[in-house]
């Protein structure tokens, strides 16, 4: 439900989706519609509009964009109304397909706003708000009647919680209240991965107080139907498939242990010392694979295999057939996350991360020595995952598969290997052009072994080699910026504290920017800033910052991701066949999202030590 701009205008062949989305501010597209009566005539068109669309797959932000100024320039009204009117559209797009899901598979999302803000006696615990039902506002009414039905739900904005809780298999649809900000940043994945999917937009955005029109949100959760008239594709069992691969009995299935021996959950908090000493690495290891992560790149392999052998996982009977890939389809998207868990030990130990999946770090754990050692195993186990895969691969195919590993491996551990350099120099200065240069080592590489080994599985990868290149090295230096901007941000699950690239003088595009930006004396004021020994971290990130909105770091870093997603796009705007190019737009948007980004204008980042988040699974009421 984000509200992108589009150049183009959208087009019902399902085969001829093309886009160049130039970003630009959304905020005077967030207008809700004064009065009721005007609701329900733009909700009217709305459901009108959507009665006629091709469901076989969801709309893009582009088209929902282009749909919503058409239903609107047919009223007569103003383009205040868009994000107001996309949100509706969606939802409308999505009715039957929600309507034909049990309410004990929904969730049902509702905004902590809604609460009144003197008095309510609601504690927050690890889901959101624990709401008390003391009928002093909505929030339990609608809760009572969505849960005498059979719904999860959830007080809480648009948590990264709710995509957990969907590719966990816990819920197969969304219904949702909130304000229009926080429908474009948190939802929008959900719609772009083909989750079914509705909303009632609050009234305003104050996130203290708010209304919404209630029988409209009391007809969404009552809203149900025999079966869809139409599905739409999803990538929901990808995603879903991409996961299952770390849970603990299908990970042993497709990668049997060598050693045997209990499994680390199953000793029962005595450690390691319960263990045969031999099998522990191994223990360790597998323990490490199944604690969580997004699995992006699993999915991708996975994704992309499919989206050239008929696009049949999207389906909607697409469970089945995810179930059904090859074993060395599901072994080599393991081989991409096993190997990217090994960077991850590897990181944490040289930049001293405390967390990781929300428990402490391997190294925090078991020791330095013993972490570099599981890093090590977790890394010959991504090899052999392939290896042992010829006969079945073909020579060849296991031969171009390993070569694009190994040249993976070799260049993150260039990318790392500059940053640690650097980090440890006494010489600081950085050019913008060096920033971009270790991004796209550091990250570029997992991408493209994700999408060139899924292209390879699939058959003759040579017509791809080259656009994979060029789209995994702009989304992956376009990820890397956005990480740059998210670290001024708080990051529960891994980091304690904002600011965490320049505490741990990691070299980044906004030091680089900085640097280049600033006169001499600012220069060497930051330089100094940042060394300083005496300054207490929250301090330090002040000046820092301050320095960094001088130079317009933040604006600057924001417009080469716009610039180097415009190149991914262009990539993608000319990749065959259709079923690949969808893939590949949906990536752009879910691996670039903005959620969690700092703007210049953002107030100072508070340095606070953050309790870490184990997200538990989600039961019924």
């Amino acid at each position: 439900m984000a509200i992108a701009s589009t150049n183009s205008s959208p087009s019902n062949d399902q085969t001829a989706v093309r886009r160049k989305s130039a970003k630009r501010s959304t905020a005077h597209l967030k207008v809700v519609p004064e009065t009721l009566a005007l609701r329900e005539r733009i909700k009217a068109e709305c459901v009108r509009v959507a009665a006629q669309l091709d469901k076989s797959r969801p709309l893009t932000k582009d088209e929902m964009e282009s749909l919503a100024r058409k239903i609107l320039e047919h009223l007569g009204l103003p383009e205040g109304y868009v994000g107001w009117t996309m949100v509706i559209l969606a939802s409308e797009f999505w009715r039957d397909q929600v309507a034909a899901v049990p309410p004990s598979r929904r969730l049902f999302l509702l905004p902590h706003c809604l609460k009144h803000a003197e008095g309510c006696p609601a504690d927050y615990d690890e889901f959101g708000l624990d709401c008390k039902r003391c009928g002093a506002c909505s929030i339990a009414d609608f809760r009572t009647a969505a849960e005498q039905m059979g719904y999860k739900v959830l007080v809480a904005e648009g948590s990264p919680i709710v995509l957990k809780i969907i590719v966990s298999g816990y819920v197969d649809a969304i219904i949702g209240v909130a304000c229009l900000n926080v429908l474009e940043k948190a939802i929008d994945k959900i719609l772009l991965a083909g989750i079914p999917c509705m909303a009632v937009p609050l009234l305003s955005s104050d996130c203290r107080n708010t209304s919404v029109d209630e029988p409209w949100v009391h007809e969404m959760i009552q809203v149900r139907q025999p079966a869809a008239a139409q599905a739409t594709r999803t990538y929901l069992h990808l995603l879903r498939g991409a996961a299952e691969l770390f849970t603990p009995d299908v990970l042993e299935s497709l990668a049997p242990r060598l050693r045997g021996g209990p499994r680390l959950s199953q000793v029962n908090g005595q450690g390691l010392g319960a263990l045969d000493p031999i099998a522990a690495t191994e223990a360790v290891a597998y323990d490490f694979l199944c604690k969580g992560g997004k699995y992006a790149r699993p999915f991708i392999t996975l994704a992309v295999y499919d989206a050239l052998q008929g696009d049949r996982c999207t389906l909607a009977d697409g469970a089945d057939h995810v179930k059904n890939l090859p074993d060395y389809v599901k072994r080599t998207a393991l081989s991409i996350e096993v190997f990217h868990k090994a960077s991850l030990v590897h990181d944490d130990i040289e930049d001293d991360d405390a967390y990781r999946y929300g428990e402490p770090t391997l190294h925090q754990r078991y020791g330095i020595p013993t972490a570099i050692n599981v890093g090590d195993y977790l890394i010959g186990m991504g090899y052999r995952l392939i290896s042992h895969q010829a006969p079945q691969l073909g020579g060849d195919v296991a031969a171009d598969i390993l070569n694009c590993l190994a040249d993976a491996h070799l260049r993150l551990s260039e990318g790392q290997g500059a940053e640690l350099l650097w980090r440890d120099a006494q010489q600081k200065h950085l050019t913008p052009l060096d920033a971009l240069k270790i991004y796209a080592l550091k990250t570029a590489p997992a991408f493209e072994a994700a999408l060139y080994c899924g292209a390879r599985l699939a058959g003759d990868a040579s017509n791809y080699q080259q656009p994979i290149k060029q789209f995994a090295r702009n989304l992956g230096v376009a990820f890397q910026i956005l990480n740059d901007l998210k670290d001024w941000q708080p990051d529960r699950q891994n980091k304690l504290l904002a600011g965490g690239d320049v505490l741990g003088r990691r070299p980044t595009l906004l030091w680089a920017l900085a640097l280049e930006a600033l006169p001499d004396a600012d220069r060497q004021r930051l330089i100094q800033d940042a060394r300083s020994e005496q300054l207490p971290p929250p301090e330090k990130l002040t000046r820092i910052r301050h320095w960094y909105q001088k130079a317009d770091v933040f604006e600057k870093a924001h417009r080469l991701v716009d610039k180097h997603q415009e190149r991914a796009e262009a990539v993608a705007d000319e990749i065959q066949p259709d079923s690949l190019r969808r893939l590949w737009y949906y990536l752009i948007d879910t691996v670039l999202s903005r959620e969690g980004t700092v703007a210049s204008d953002e107030p100072a980042p508070a340095v606070v030590p953050l309790a870490p988040v184990v997200s538990p699974a989600v039961s019924s009421p």
